[in-house]
């Protein structure tokens, strides 16, 4: 990490990853300053605003709540359609490495850093976005819907990292305070992770009941809101089939919520649009390794583009494909894998 003497902005949260990276960064002879963004009503700056005094680096708060409109809106739009949506990957996208980095540059930033578990690596003369060396703790997924021109501008201090015990071992070698801190596993603004209390607060038409079916429409029980299910669930179905059964399809129009065996979960191909690419994008067919949500280990598909969309065709079926997540592309340079692209996942077919 050759940043010696850069001016780089550093996305605190007051979590150990993006402190430690900042502490990485200023042992590595950077100028660092730490932002904390204020997206909600859940936002709290003070464990940032400690990491930075124990650091000794300026700190801004930079209040976003205006621009986080836009994720919640998505948020819940997706939700009133039938889809389950990903704010995190559209707010890496529109917020993070959007308004925070044109705030970053405003203040005369030339590098903007985060915590996230990935790396930004040259190859042939080409910088692209790669999977992290600990894999179980890779968020190159969230990250693959970026703009590609901010690529030259971001450095992730522990995409090299190793696992996250070694981390937590850096931060308490650097003193951040934050060693032992809590992970979280919840979208900043839900915070108790209820996502349906959350929902019908702030979108309450989505409080319409509805039949739950069988694939030969059969009703099997009602349900109050379609934002309650995602494709490939099992718990909280509320109807006894005396064997498992999963959601295999939610009807936005109609309400209805259909349940099926596991056989009819899986599917051979998807359709994803609005795709973004982080190399030129291709003419032609190639074949990756296609990620269908966070923690997917991802599985060999052909990917044929077709303008702003793709068909992804995967070797063998695969269970649960959501519409309203994402699909990201990886391809294996040496020992690294990079992702090539990405696009959300509109509908699935056999």
């Amino acid at each position: 990490m050759v940043r010696n003497g850069k001016k780089v902005f550093v996305a605190l949260s007051g979590g150990v990853d993006s402190s430690t990276s900042a502490a990485l960064l200023l042992e590595a002879g950077c100028y660092c300053a730490g932002v904390f963004m204020i997206t909600g009503e859940y936002s709290n700056c003070e464990d940032a605003e400690d990491i930075a005094r124990r650091l000794g680096i300026k700190f801004y708060v930079l209040d976003l709540r205006k621009d986080f409109e836009r994720i919640l809106d998505y948020f819940c739009n997706e939700y009133k359609g039938g889809r389950t949506p990903n704010p995190c990957v559209l707010c890496n996208r529109l917020i993070k490495f959007g308004k925070l980095w044109d705030f970053a540059r405003s203040k005369g930033a030339e590098l903007l850093a985060t915590g996230h578990y990935a790396r930004i690596l040259e190859h042939n003369g080409q910088l692209g976005l790669y999977d992290a060396v600990y894999t179980d703790k890779d968020q190159s997924y969230a990250l693959s819907m970026i703009d590609s021109r901010i690529l030259p501008y971001i450095i992730l201090p522990m995409g090299k990292s190793g696992s996250k015990d070694q981390t937590r071992k850096i931060a308490a070698k650097f003193g951040l305070g934050n060693a032992q801190k809590a992970e979280s596993q919840e979208i900043c603004f839900i915070p108790d992770n209820d996502y349906a209390a959350e929902l019908e607060h702030r979108c309450p038409e989505l409080i319409h009941g509805g039949n739950i079916t069988d694939s030969d429409g059969n009703i099997l029980g009602r349900h109050n809101g379609i934002h309650r299910f995602t494709i490939g669930q099992r718990r909280g179905l509320r109807v006894a089939m005396g064997k498992p059964y999963y959601v295999v399809n939610i009807d936005a129009q109609s309400k209805t919520v259909t349940l099926g065996p596991k056989g009819e979960l899986v599917h051979k191909r998807l359709y994803a649009t609005d795709v973004n690419w982080l190399i030129d994008e291709p003419t032609s067919a190639f074949r990756a390794r296609v990620k269908i949500r966070y923690n997917d280990k991802g599985n060999s598909a052909l990917i044929s583009p077709h303008g702003d969309s793709v068909v992804v065709e995967f070797d063998e079926p695969k269970p649960a494909i959501t519409p309203g997540q994402l699909a990201a592309f990886y391809v294996q340079e040496r020992k690294n894998n990079r992702v090539v692209g990405a696009g959300w996942i509109d509908k699935v077919s056999d």
